[in-house]
C-alpha cells in the first residue's frame, strides 16, 4: 500500500526524522541510529562519505549498513563510475511501529505458529525457510509440557499457508549467471526476483522436532549462522534451500488492515450481513487485486453467493437485495459494473479509503473542538464552499459563535479560506470569502501531528523506564532467584522470604510503572491505526 501513500514532500518533516531516530535507536542501538538518521537527512551517499560525515570508523559503518540492509531499511545502487551509494528507506523505518500489529494479525489468522514465523522474520529481517522452521519449532517446544515437542512438518505447513496467502515472500537474490562470470566481480551484486517465484516455497522434507534449550546449551548460546541450518536435515546433506531467503510482506498486511477497516465501516453503517458480503468480496479479490488498484476485480452475484461462508443462511434473492442496497448507498463503497451473471459488483477501494480518512478528520474535529464545530465541518465538507453567513444560516448557530469556530478551525489548518474577488483590486468589500475543506492537506497536517504524538509517547515510555531502572533491575534479579529456586525444589517459606526482598511501596511503584507503560503502548498502537488510515488515503 506504500504506492498509494500520501504524496509527502520529498524531504521528511522534523517529526518523522525524530520518530525514525527513536525507532532505530530502540531496535538497533546508537551506531545504527546515527548512520540511519544521517542517510535520512542527506539522501543517498557512498560509504566513505558516510564514515567521514558521521565521524564513525569504516568498520562500524559497514556493520551498521549490513544491519540496515538486512532489515530492508537501506537500499544500495551502483552508479556508472562503479560507486555504490546507500539510501535510507524512510517509510520502511516508520513501519517498525507496526510490528506488534503484524504479529498479532498473524496470530489471529494462523495461531501461535504463524505468529512466531512472522515474529522471527521481522526480528531477523531475512531468513531461510529451514532456519525459520527450526527456530519456531524450538520456541514452541520450550512452551510445551515436558515430553511434548513441536514437529518441523507442522511449522512447515503453516509457513506454506503464509506463502500461499502472500503474507511472506521471497527476497531478491543474486542470479546464478552472475556468479559464473569469469571477469572481476561487480562492486555490488544485482539482486533480482522473478515475479512468479515470489511465493514459491522450496520443496523441503524437514524431518525432526523442536529441541528444548536445556538439552542443547550450545545452541542457546548462539552458534555461528552458517552452522545452524545444517541441523535441520539431520546433517545428512547441505540444506536444499540455501540462498533462498524470505521476508514478511508488509504490503499484504496493509491490504488486510485496509480490508478490515472497510468491513467494520460497512458493519457500523449498515449491518452484520452487509459487512459479511463485503468481507467475502474482499477475500475473493485478495490475491487477484493489487494493493494500489482503485477497484477490486468485478465479481458476479452468483460467484459471491457461492463464496459466502458455510452456514451463512441467506437466499440468493436476499443477497441481490443487499448488493443493490450497498450499490445505492451514497458512500459508494460497492459499485455496480455490469449486469451479466446476476449483476457484476466491485468495491471502490479508493473511495472507501477517502471516506475513512474523512471520518477520521471529523472525529478529530469533534474531540478537539466539540460537536457544534463538527457540525460546521461536516456542513462545509458537504457543500464544498460556503460564506460565513451561509455557515451561520445552514448550521443554525449564532453569528459570533460560528465566526469563532470557523476561525479556530482555520488557524488549526482543518479548513482553508478561498478569496474570489469581484474586481481586480481585491478590495475586501468586493471579495467573496469562501470556507472550504481541503481533505488532502488536512490529512497531511494530521499525519504530521500523529508522528509527533508517537515520538512523544516513545520518549515518555523511555523516561518512565529510565526513572525506575534500579527498581526494575532489582525486580528481575528477584524473579530470576525465585525461578532457579523453584527449579531446584525450594520450600514455600524460602520463596516467600526472597519475595519479601521487594517492599510493599516498591511493589506499588512497579504496578504504577506497569500500568503507565501499558497505557503508553496502547496509545502508540491507537495512533498508528490513525496513521495507517491517513497514509492509505491519497
Amino acid at each position: 500500500m506504500d504506492e498509494i501513500a500520501l504524496r509527502l514532500p520529498s524531504t521528511m518533516t522534523q517529526a518523522e526524522i525524530k520518530l525514525c531516530s527513536l525507532l532505530l535507536q530502540e531496535h538497533f542501538g546508537e551506531i545504527v541510529e546515527k548512520i540511519g538518521v544521517h542517510l535520512i537527512r542527506t539522501g543517498s551517499q557512498p560509504l566513505r562519505v558516510i564514515a567521514h560525515d558521521t565521524g564513525t570508523s569504516l568498520d562500524q559503518v559497514k556493520k551498521a549498513l549490513c544491519v540496515l540492509i538486512q532489515h530492508n531499511l537501506v537500499s544500495y545502487q551502483v552508479h556508472k563510475r562503479g560507486v555504490v551509494e546507500y539510501e535510507a528507506q524512510c517509510s520502511r523505518v516508520l513501519r517498525m511501529l507496526r510490528y506488534p500489529r503484524y504479529i498479532y494479525t498473524t496470530k489471529t489468522l494462523y495461531s501461535d505458529t504463524g505468529e512466531l514465523i512472522v515474529e522471527e522474520l521481522l526480528l531477523n529481517g531475512k531468513l531461510t525457510m529451514s532456519a525459520v522452521v527450526k527456530k519456531v519449532a524450538d520456541r514452541l517446544t520450550e512452551t510445551m509440557e515436558d515430553g511434548k515437542t513441536m514437529d518441523y512438518a507442522e511449522v512447515s505447513n503453516t509457513f506454506v499457508r503464509l506463502a500461499d496467502t502472500h503474507f511472506v515472500q521471497r527476497c531478491p537474490s543474486v542470479p546464478t549467471t552472475e556468479n559464473s562470470d569469469p571477469g572481476p566481480p561487480p562492486p555490488a551484486p544485482t539482486l533480482v526476483i522473478n515475479e512468479k517465484d515470489m511465493y514459491l516455497v522450496p520443496k523441503l522434507s524437514l524431518i525432526g522436532k523442536g529441541k528444548r534449550r536445556r538439552s542443547s546449551d550450545e545452541d542457546a548460546a548462539g552458534e555461528p549462522k552458517a552452522k545452524r541450518p545444517k541441523h535441520t536435515t539431520d546433517n545428512k546433506e547441505p540444506i536444499p534451500d540455501d540462498g533462498i531467503y524470505w521476508q514478511a510482506n508488509l504490503d499484504r498486511f496493509h491490504q488486510h488492515f485496509r480490508d478490515q477497516a472497510i468491513v467494520s465501516a460497512v458493519a457500523n453503517r449498515m449491518d452484520q450481513t452487509s459487512s459479511e458480503i463485503v468481507r467475502t468480496m474482499l477475500r475473493m479479490s485478495e490475491i487477484t487485486t493489487s494493493s494500489s488498484a482503485p477497484f477490486t476485480q468485478p465479481l458476479s452475484s452468483n460467484e459471491i453467493f457461492r463464496s459466502l461462508p458455510v452456514g451463512y443462511n441467506i437466499s440468493k434473492q436476499v443477497l441481490d437485495q443487499y448488493l443493490t442496497l450497498l450499490a445505492d448507498d451514497p458512500l459508494e463503497f460497492v459499485g455496480k459494473s455490469g449486469d451479466s451473471g446476476g449483476g457484476m459488483y466491485v468495491i471502490n477501494l479508493h473511495k472507501a479509503l477517502a471516506s475513512l480518512a474523512t471520518a477520521t478528520l471529523e472525529s478529530v474535529v469533534q474531540e478537539r473542538f466539540g460537536s457544534r464545530c463538527a457540525r460546521i465541518f461536516r456542513l462545509v465538507l458537504q457543500k464544498k464552499h460556503l460564506e460565513q453567513k451561509q455557515v451561520e444560516d445552514f448550521a443554525m448557530i449564532p453569528a459570533k459563535e460560528a465566526k469563532d469556530m470557523l476561525y479556530k478551525m482555520l488557524s488549526e489548518n482543518f479548513m482553508s479560506l478561498q478569496e474570489i474577488p469581484k474586481t481586480p483590486d481585491h478590495a475586501p468589500s468586493r471579495t467573496f470569502y469562501l470556507y472550504t475543506v481541503n481533505i488532502l492537506s488536512a490529512a497531511r497536517m494530521l499525519l504530521h501531528r500523529c508522528y509527533k504524538s508517537i515520538a512523544n509517547l516513545i520518549e515518555r515510555r523511555q523516561f518512565e523506564t529510565k526513572e525506575n531502572k534500579r527498581l526494575l533491575e532489582k525486580s528481575q534479579r528477584v524473579e530470576a532467584i525465585i525461578a532457579s529456586m523453584q527449579a531446584t525444589g525450594a520450600e514455600e517459606a524460602q520463596l516467600q522470604e526472597i519475595e519479601e526482598m521487594i517492599t510493599a511501596p516498591e511493589r506499588q511503584q512497579l504496578e504504577t510503572l506497569k500500568r503507565n507503560v501499558n497505557k503508553l503502548d496502547a496509545s502508540e498502537i491507537q495512533v498508528d491505526e490513525t496513521i495507517f488510515l491517513l497514509e492509505s488515503y491519497h
